[in-house]
């Protein structure tokens, strides 16, 4: 039998051309140090900036410090089992949460895992935590409202949809509940709304949740969960990655609006994330990219041009003062990223005023060109009003005979003062609030006991809604308080005076 070279040389070949079996090659490195969370890793030289690693016992962390001779990986969730030694090996994935409008009516923790015992989330598209935020040109002005359905903000403090309105103030002054009105008065209007709870308290998140679902709220809202017990890098996670899926819905042509309760408990989990990483600290100890920290968070609420859709993301992040100093460094920082805030003022609180908002000290940078014409009517010169009351109050302590005019002055700012006042989880349509308010501004109130003010409001608008459904209609239809309008309703509020009984 002869062996013919060149055939056995041709199966050779074949053989070795149709050979796929490639070596599966990872880039793998060693824990050399563990300890709080915090994990050294040495030999990932070519791991990315905040991309995700796995550890031999299944655990991810995130590549924070990228160091000379090691990297610095926070442990996302249980690290006490990760030992020295175990490997580490690289996903080539950046951190990324899943969105879409399968998130809608879920509970969910910052890596996108369901809390609400509900089945796994179906979204099929992810989103990179961290993004750039969407340049000048790509932009358009401020100019639609975003009611809040509380008369002190709609009427004082105006928020527009792509703003970013912050809420200040002590613990315990209903920051929360302000922003909690707020979503519950998207209802019916097509904003999509986030909750994103930063460091909470099981009992309070689960309560605020239970609110939401009971006013029919968690039907176009996803609540982002990074709780107490939770570990800092999940509370750091928390906001980026409620702003992930409030983008994906921004880009989509959607409005939506995002809640940042709280960002003090987001800079403190910073702070230990940073120290524990040996950063240098800087002022009250929290290391020097802590504005940047916020900044690249709140500078991604927009409103696009109608080019990219015109969608907007409007934000309200909370933040948490201590024995009212707004001047402390995460406060000033905040206020200096933000389009204005809403002051909440412990005094004022425990008075009896709510929402405690103190209006001398809050202020909207968008102002009037996010208010409709009709509260621009009525509110022109509220605030100016009330300043002038607050004045007056003071000064009237100290003297026992006033004249008439400033008698006048104190008597309409008390009436205003009681008007204002708003139960919580009531948010009022906002035509219902013009009416309202111009009731109060036009000294129809004047003469009615302070005591009879919310049950004079109350019988009158239940009076508006049977009896002239059109003066409301056409102030919610035009958005303009026209003078056909403003007469009927002259005329509406006369004739319920006429009957309105003083107890």
């Amino acid at each position: 039998m002869r062996i013919n070279p060149d055939e056995i040389t041709k199966v050779l070949r074949e053989k070795i051309e149709s050979f796929e079996n490639l070596p599966d090659l990872k880039e793998v490195g060693r824990v050399i140090q563990i300890g709080d969370g915090i994990a050294r890793v040495y030999g990932l030289e070519n791991v990315m900036s905040n991309e995700l690693v796995k550890f031999s016992n299944g655990s991810m962390g995130i590549a924070i410090n990228l160091e000379e001779d090691n990297v610095g990986v926070v442990v996302l969730g249980e690290y006490k089992n990760i030992k020295e030694g175990e490997i580490v090996e690289r996903t080539h994935k950046i951190v990324e949460v899943p969105v879409g409008k399968e998130l809608i009516g879920r509970v969910i923790n910052p890596l996108g895992v369901p809390l609400d015992g509900g089945k796994p989330i179906s979204a099929t598209k992810t989103r990179p935590v961290e993004r750039k935020a969407v340049g000048i040109i790509e932009r358009q002005p401020v100019d639609t409202p975003l009611q809040t359905g509380l008369k002190s903000i709609d009427s004082m403090i105006p928020i527009g949809r792509g703003q970013r309105e912050l809420i200040v103030g002590d613990r315990q002054t209903g920051k929360t509940a302000i922003a909690v009105d707020t979503i519950i008065n998207q209802k019916g209007k097509g904003v999509y709304c986030i909750y994103v709870a930063i460091g909470q308290k099981g009992v309070a998140i689960a309560r605020t949740v239970e609110k939401l679902r009971r006013y029919g709220a968690m039907e176009y809202t996803t609540v982002v969960v990074a709780s107490a017990i939770d570990s800092a890098p999940l509370l750091y996670l928390a906001p980026y990655a409620g702003v992930a899926i409030a983008e994906e819905m921004m880009f989509s042509g959607e409005d939506t609006l995002i809640v940042y309760d709280d960002l003090s408990k987001h800079a403190i989990a910073y702070r230990e994330m940073s120290l524990l990483l040996k950063r240098p600290p800087g002022r009250e100890a929290y290391p020097g990219d802590i504005f940047y920290l916020h900044s690249r968070l709140l500078e991604r609420a927009a409103r696009l041009s109608d080019e990219l859709g015109g969608g907007s993301m409007t934000a309200l992040p909370i933040i948490e003062t201590q024995a009212n100093d707004v001047s402390a460094y995460i406060p000033t920082n905040v206020i200096s990223i933000t389009d204005g805030q809403i002051y909440l003022e412990p005094g004022l609180f425990y008075s009896g005023f709510r929402p405690a908002v103190n209006v001398g000290l809050s202020v909207s940078r968008v102002g009037g060109a996010a208010q409709t014409k009709a509260m621009k009517k009525v509110a022109g010169n509220l605030r100016i009003e009330l300043a002038q009351f607050r004045e007056l109050e003071a000064f009237a302590q100290f003297s026992t005979e006033l004249d008439p005019s400033t008698l006048a002055q104190i008597t309409r700012g008390q009436h205003l003062m009681e008007l204002l006042k708003q139960e919580q989880y009531s948010p009022m349509p906002f035509e219902e609030q013009v009416v309202a308010l111009y009731v109060a501004v036009n000294g129809y109130l004047d003469d009615i006991p302070i005591e009879n003010v919310k049950r004079f409001e109350n019988e009158f608008l239940s009076d508006m809604r049977k009896e002239h459904i059109d003066v409301l209609k056409a102030i919610e239809q035009s958005g303009d308080l026209t003078p056909e309008t403003e007469d009927s309703l002259k005329k509406a509020v006369e004739k319920f005076k006429e009957k309105f009984k003083v107890i």
